[in-house]
């Protein structure tokens, strides 16, 4: 399609879509001011991804903008109003008005000193990436794109409007960003951005670990992660962000044949993404799962030990990578749910395996659920991707396995609450035959009980009475008479 044309329909889709743009650009023409439509929001509507938040730009200075919104938007807010934005609701729509920017940046951090700027091209030349640094003049319906961004979205590639090397220096966060919209839009970076990103990896420590997280976590929680991730790898920019993956890549030589761990991860990755939509229960992307799936074998470098005759093992690394993975996600200041529910994963994640053609007693598989607790549907899907072997009769009997698994768990809940496993005797029943007083024997005696019932299921009660009186003998307590 002809640019122009394009542009146009993109302007014309905007307008339809979002009459409130129009409405606002009239009371700041009214002022006497510009507004433009800008970044994200003019990207996506040519991507056909439309939004309810808008971004905007203009020549009015803050308190200017206040002016003339007032009495217009349903609430204000100025909590950014120091850095020129003002933000407004209108029916259900997110509006933040930004005034002209031209920052100049310390390079030491990543926080501007703000000074407001005088033209539309000043302002898009201090943005990110060229896809995002086109806009729409809303008075008088134009597009406008100084630095080429058409073309950029036209061959789905990142460039910088600047050199990238000013760009990245200006804010190392933009790097992150490269990786993010590489996996959310599959777009390509140009060849000077992936040289300036690898020469540069090293200035992302000037961001905050929160900043950092937040980033990683829209690029896992796209799509396709994928592309995202191994742009990260490949410009060393994972090694100062999530160091664990990239050590994954583990040499392999002719004597000692096994997978790829890297290449592994990244398929488990996929195929857990692909199962959160269709085994039940069915989720929206899901950050804990894709995070456990990414992390699960990240214990393998520090556990490889070669076998005679050329085999290769990793003893526990499922104890080790969940160490790991508490270790770095402790460290991007992930919420502690978030932290405690992927170690969890990737300590579980090989406990199937025991399970072989389906040996395990009612007791192991009472286990296997009690130990995954609210993670067991996270933790199907986590087996089950982790099966990446191209032998289709061998991943056939794999999946077999664990469909027979997950019927015994389904059975054995039609039998008894798995979710809720408790001793036959609560804490006051054991007080009263033991004649015991709240304290550390209590604890033990309940303890007991529950490994009896995980083990043998639920006991009547007279049977649960005589097995504490015998724990109780062995372990000197003497009832009451």
């Amino acid at each position: 399609m002809n640019e122009l044309v394009a542009m146009q329909n993109a302007v014309t889709e905007l307008m339809r879509i979002s009459p409130l743009a129009d409405e606002l650009a009239g009371l700041f023409s009214k002022a006497g001011h510009k507004l433009y439509l800008v970044g994200g929001s003019v990207r996506d509507v040519m991507l056909g991804r439309g939004s309810h938040d808008l971004d905007f730009t203009t020549d009015a200075r803050p308190q200017q903008v206040l002016d003339i919104v007032r009495g217009w938007a349903d609430n204000i807010w100025e909590v950014g109003i120091a850095f020129g934005t003002v933000g407004v609701t209108k029916q259900g729509s997110l509006l933040e008005i930004t005034t002209f920017r031209a920052d100049s940046y310390d390079r030491v951090t990543r926080n501007p000193e703000v000074t407001f700027g005088d033209t539309i091209e000043e302002d898009l030349l201090r943005r990110d990436f060229s896809v995002n640094a086109m806009a729409i003049d809303l008075a008088a319906k134009k597009f406008v794109d100084p630095y080429d961004g058409m073309s950029a979205l036209r061959d789905r590639l990142l460039d910088t409007p600047a050199t990238p090397q000013e760009s990245f220096a200006d804010d190392p966060l933009r790097m992150l960003r490269a990786a993010r919209f590489a996996a959310q839009l599959g777009f390509t970076p140009a060849p000077r951005v992936v040289k300036a990103m690898t020469e540069m990896a090293g200035e992302i420590d000037r961001i905050t670990a929160e900043r950092v997280q937040a980033e990683l976590s829209k690029l896992l929680l796209a799509d396709d992660p994928r592309p995202g991730l191994e742009l990260m790898v490949d410009t060393g920019l994972a090694e100062r962000v999530l160091p664990e993956v990239p050590g994954m890549r583990l040499a392999i030589d002719e004597h000692h044949q096994h997978k790829d761990v890297y290449q592994h991860s990244l398929t488990v990755l996929r195929q857990a993404i692909e199962l959160e939509k269709t085994h039940e229960p069915t989720s929206e992307p899901d950050l804990i799962l894709r995070l456990a799936a990414l992390l699960h074998d990240v214990g393998k470098p520090r556990t490889r030990e070669f076998q005679p005759g050329g085999g290769v093992s990793f003893h526990h690394h499922e104890v080790v990578g969940a160490k790991m993975a508490r270790k770095r996600l402790r460290e991007l200041k992930y919420s502690k749910e978030i932290i405690e529910s992927v170690s969890q994963l990737v300590f579980l994640h090989l406990r199937f395996h025991g399970y072989g053609k389906g040996e395990w007693t009612d007791s192991a598989v009472r286990r296997y659920v009690t130990d995954a607790g609210d993670l067991l549907p996270r933790l199907h899907k986590l087996v089950r991707a982790d099966c990446t072997t191209r032998n289709r009769r061998k991943a056939a009997a794999l999946q077999a396995t664990y469909d027979q698994l997950e019927e015994r768990i389904a059975r054995l809940r039609e039998q008894e609450d798995l979710a809720r496993v408790r001793p036959d005797l609560d804490g006051n029943a054991i007080m009263e035959l033991l004649g015991l007083q709240p304290g550390p024997q209590v604890g033990q005696a309940w303890k007991f009980l529950k490994e009896l019932r995980l083990d043998r299921g639920p006991l009547d009660h007279d049977e649960a009475v005589a097995e504490l009186l015998k724990w109780a003998a062995a372990n000197g307590i003497t009832p009451p008479a």
